[in-house]
């Protein structure tokens, strides 16, 4: 029997991820002939090329692509393992691998996990913020916090809030220049702006009435592949939000948006804690998911609706 060295497999693994034997090198901290050798080894013992090589580039086989997930799990093991005995110790350690959307990453989870961390300085923070869903299964992830339903069923998702909604806001100088809608019929007559998850355009507003479900298509001047960006215009007076209310909260507080609708009035917008498989339930994931629930909860439960009066 052929022996597969489990460094090996880690080598593979930031080869891939970093897209060169000498990036993954430097990372590792090893020459890059080791990292060539060392997978050129793996092949070996596999029988199978994991690389396309050329002068220019090098890609992943099709040998390499259904052995890439296989062996994410072999390091994740050998990850748990160490994070195992160390717990044992009473010390959550080892690498956090998280991913997040733009506008609740930057502007809610940044100093959540910053407490989080200091509550367990063992933990390695590794966070990706971006607008487009993470493949959890392809890249080096541990969890992404993820808004929506979770169409894909094989998914690990663990609810962080029960009763998140979108909101539907502007900023007190746009309703002083434009009004505010009384109905959502009158959307379409404002600036929405939109925002791109995951390539497509978040323009066909759901809205649940006492009358039964409503989407509206809006329209606007602007459009971004950042949700932050989206907000940020909203702020600064220049069409209507409609996006996660965890997400606007602090502006509702300070009054730089103005709350239009009711919250039962807009689309659900669950928020999850979401793992590629249960063997990445680790304690640091179990405990991050207990923490951020009680940050969820606290933060929607901080500004209850109050209601839009016009002036």
């Amino acid at each position: 029997m052929k022996i597969i060295r489990l460094d090996d497999v880690q080598i593979f693994v930031h080869t891939v991820d970093s897209g060169s034997f000498s990036e993954a090198a430097r990372k590792l901290n090893i020459a890059p002939g080791h990292a060539s050798a060392s997978v050129q080894r793996l092949e070996k013992a596999l029988d199978a090329r994991l690389f396309t090589r050329s002068t220019r580039s090098m890609q992943l086989s099709e040998a390499g692509e259904r052995y890439l997930p296989h062996a994410r799990v072999m390091v994740d093991a050998r990850e748990q393992g160490e994070q195992a005995l160390a717990n044992g110790r009473g010390a959550l350690s080892g690498p956090l691998r998280l991913s997040a959307p733009s506008d609740f990453g930057r502007n809610v989870l940044l100093p959540w996990l910053d407490e989080f961390q200091h509550r367990h300085p063992g933990l390695s923070l590794h966070l990706k913020i971006s607008d487009r869903a993470a493949d959890l299964v392809r890249q080096p992830l541990d969890a992404a916090v993820r808004y929506g339903p979770l169409p894909d069923s094989s998914l690990l998702g663990m609810k962080l809030v029960d009763n998140n909604r979108r909101a539907l806001c502007a900023a007190p100088s746009y309703i002083d220049r434009h009004g505010a809608p009384a109905k959502v019929d009158d959307l379409r007559r404002h600036n929405c702006l939109r925002f791109v998850w995951s390539e497509q355009i978040h323009e066909r507003w759901r809205f649940t009435l006492p009358g039964g479900d409503r989407t509206v298509a809006v329209t606007g001047n602007r459009i971004s592949d950042d949700a932050d960006a989206v907000r940020r215009w909203a702020v600064a007076g220049e069409g209507l939000v409609y996006k996660s209310r965890l997400d606007l909260i602090d502006d509702l507080k300070a009054g730089r948006l103005v709350e239009l609708f009711p919250p039962e009035y807009c689309e659900p917008s669950p928020l999850h804690l979401v793992c590629a498989h249960r063997a990445q339930l680790t304690p640091a994931i179990t405990e991050l998911n207990a923490f951020l629930r009680e940050r969820c909860s606290a933060l929607l439960a901080s500004h209850p609706w109050r209601g839009y009066q016009s002036a």
